[in-house]
């Protein structure tokens, strides 16, 4: 067995870990011996902030439980989440793109029927969000799921709301025959990640923004076509170009056009009250065999 020197170590270990019978894994491993080391040695810690390093590591991991997941925070602000996104969800050209999902989507979301309210008694201004669902070539996609997710309009989530007993702020959509869609709610706001963490600690010693900009979920499926997880954002927010999770996407930018008091609503509602109208076309991606059937 050779004996190891700082210049030998990382062939030796690497060596070492080529004895792996699954080949994907075999790898990843290799891969990843390759480039911590190559890190380590760039950065040469001392052994003092490889400690602090460990320890940042291990309270990370220590945070994380059912309802918060703060190492999907920490791949979120490394851009390490849209990367991922990015390669898995190579849409063909005309397609909606994807988004990272972040962690506060919820399943089983209620039914709302077509033009319904999913922000009953949620803080915030009405907002009318319409348009059809088809497939690149055009087609209209009738049946639809639109799974919604978002804050209410004081910038929080379901989870972040403890006294809400129920579902808030979500619910799954139909696109109807002809593929339209429309759907009420209130206007998101921008809002900060978490930042009573690691991850927090981290954004605190940097001048990096920890906002988010102003969005919807979405999450569509649609049998014979590839599922799509993806946002809309308002356009013109104040954080549209420093998103903490780098997931902003030129298409995904709509405007969110404000009407006055006593307008009429999309589905025909006069409303007392100032509302917002948004128009969005999703286009999804047909599966392969789908498209050869």
């Amino acid at each position: 067995m050779p004996y190891v020197t700082e210049k030998t170590l990382t062939d030796v270990v690497s060596q070492r870990w080529s004895d792996i019978p699954n080949p994907r894994l075999k790898q990843v491993m290799q891969a990843a011996v390759k480039h911590l080391h190559a890190f380590v040695r760039e950065i040469e810690p001392t052994q003092a902030e490889w400690a602090v390093a460990i320890d940042f590591l291990t309270r990370t991991g220590q945070m994380c439980d059912d309802k918060r997941q703060e190492f999907i925070l920490m791949s979120d602000v490394l851009g390490v989440s849209m990367l991922v996104d990015a390669i898995n969800h190579r849409q063909a050209s005309g397609a909606t793109p994807s988004t990272v999902e972040g962690p506060f989507h919820v399943a089983d979301a209620p039914a709302v029927a077509n033009g319904g309210n999913m922000a009953v008694n949620a803080p915030g201004i009405p907002c009318f969000v319409s348009g059809k669902v088809s497939g690149v070539g055009g087609e209209p996609i009738a049946g639809a799921v639109l799974d919604l997710w978002q804050t209410d309009g004081d910038g929080f989530y379901e989870a972040q709301r403890p006294e809400i007993e129920g579902p808030w702020m979500r619910g799954l959509y139909h696109s109807q025959p002809d593929g339209s869609y429309l759907i009420r709610t209130v206007a998101p706001i921008a809002y900060t990640i978490p930042m009573d963490g690691t991850i927090g600690e981290l954004m605190n010693r940097t001048n990096l923004s920890h906002m988010r900009p102003a969005h919807i979920h979405f999450a569509l499926d649609a049998p014979g076509y590839h599922g799509l997880v993806t946002h809309l954002f308002r356009s013109g927010d104040k954080w549209i170009e420093s998103d903490a999770v780098y997931g902003v996407k030129e298409p995904l930018i709509v405007d969110f056009r404000k009407m006055p008091a006593g307008s009429k609503a999309p589905g025909g509602e006069l409303l007392n009250e100032p509302f917002y109208v948004v128009h969005y076309d999703f286009v999804l991606e047909r599966k392969a065999q789908a498209a050869a059937a």
